[in-house]
């Protein structure tokens, strides 16, 4: 194995981590009032602290593995994160499921700022890369969702959680006996970028421009995985059978597909300016999102499906266009401030979605508005500066 195909393997695999606890605990969810004793809209909330953990150390931990190594920070990530999830599996109230979370969520906070920016710094076609990676982060939802449905109703909702953390931190052991047999280096030295052309006064615009499509983005993608196995459970009406089994399999087929488109829009950031691929992602999911409150069965999987597709198909594009502009030597800090974005202010969509629903008994209100809003954005996104301008060191240039 070489040392690139070692980077891009083992950081697509802590993606797909990163992605898999998260939406298995809102299939769990579903089984969880009985057992904690409370209603499913407060169980939704006990995932919030630790989602804004896993923004607020995001910057911190980046910084870490600028100054220190990224693959032993990798290390902690796998065991650490895999032994939190088992902690999720034997908690059994919901101030120990808090808890368990928070520290799920803090450790999970290192996969984002730190395997990314180790992936992006050694990776020929930065594009490819980013794309085969969030093709994996999205099979992590879908894998989540048919894996934790069957193990709630076959087994119980404890193996949902313990059976992955151990297979997460299986996967931290194999980590460490390649990056002692030398498979990948301690330090990958990042590619130079256009930043150094690029104004003050232009930084900050790109930056703020980034920051609100993030901020959006993020909360749509939040809003829906938070939304989207209550409405499977009630909307459905049975298509891919009953309970979370059927529950779960919707997820895995939206998200499953949606993480394959991930690989497809990859290729295109690759070809086309980055700036329009992702404006085009954010702009298509507003009409998507509106239909999806007036669609049920059938119609119901297929318009999910779409919402995810665009939604996570943004992300190859938006991280391509975060390694663009980010200083070649603080790109997992870069990363790190991207995500204290992504997790902790897009991170109230779980806190929306549960407000909105206990209000309204749906989200049909909440999916409008951020339908609204991410048009917007998409809007927003085209004022940053045409690409040409800016030629990354072994780059063609690419027209606006």
């Amino acid at each position: 194995m070489n040392s690139g195909a070692a980077v891009i393997g083992f950081s697509s695999l802590g993606h797909f981590y990163n992605h898999l606890f998260e939406p298995i605990f809102f299939v769990v969810a579903l089984a969880l009032p009985p057992v904690l004793g409370i209603p499913y809209e407060e169980v939704l909330t006990l995932i919030i602290a630790g989602k804004i953990l896993t923004g607020l150390l995001a910057p911190a931990l980046g910084w870490a593995s600028d100054r220190w190594s990224a693959p032993a920070m990798m290390v902690i990530y796998f065991l650490g994160f895999g032994a939190a999830g088992i902690a999720v599996g034997l908690t059994s109230t919901p101030r120990a499921m808090l808890i368990a979370l928070m520290v799920l969520g803090a450790f999970g906070a290192i996969y984002h700022p730190v395997g990314i920016a180790w992936m992006v710094a050694g990776a020929p076609n930065r594009g490819r890369a980013l794309g085969i990676n969030g093709m994996f982060g999205g099979f992590g939802p879908a894998v989540a969702g048919v894996v934790a449905g069957a193990l709630v109703q076959w087994a119980s909702w404890r193996a949902a959680f313990i059976v992955p953390g151990a297979i997460v931190m299986l996967t931290g052991v194999v980590f460490m006996f390649a990056m002692r047999r030398g498979h990948f280096p301690a330090r990958i030295a990042p590619r130079a970028n256009a930043h150094a052309d690029v104004s003050r006064v232009e930084a900050v615009k790109i930056y703020l421009v980034l920051t609100a499509a993030m901020v959006v983005n993020g909360f749509v993608y939040n809003v829906t995985q938070s939304s989207l196995p209550k409405i499977f459970s009630t909307d459905l009406h049975g298509l891919l059978g009953d309970g979370t089994v059927g529950v779960g399999t919707g997820i895995m087929i939206a998200y499953g597909i949606g993480g394959v488109f991930q690989a497809w829009v990859g290729h295109l950031s690759d070809r086309y300016p980055l700036k329009w691929v992702y404006a085009l992602m954010l702009l298509v999911q507003a009409p998507v999102l509106a239909l999806a409150t007036v669609v049920t069965g059938a119609p119901l999987l297929a318009t999910a499906t779409a919402m995810i597709m665009f939604n996570t198909g943004a992300l190859p594009a938006e991280n391509g266009l975060m390694a663009r502009y980010a200083p070649a030597q603080w790109q997992a800090t870069a990363y790190g401030l991207k995500f204290i974005v992504a997790f902790t202010f897009s991170g109230l969509g779980i806190w929306s979605a549960s407000k909105v629903l206990a209000l309204t008994g749906g989200f049909d209100a909440l999916y409008l508005g951020v339908a609204a809003a991410i048009a917007l954005a998409a809007v927003i996104v085209t004022a940053l500066p045409a690409e040409g301008r800016f030629v990354e060191v072994g780059q063609p240039a690419r027209a606006a």
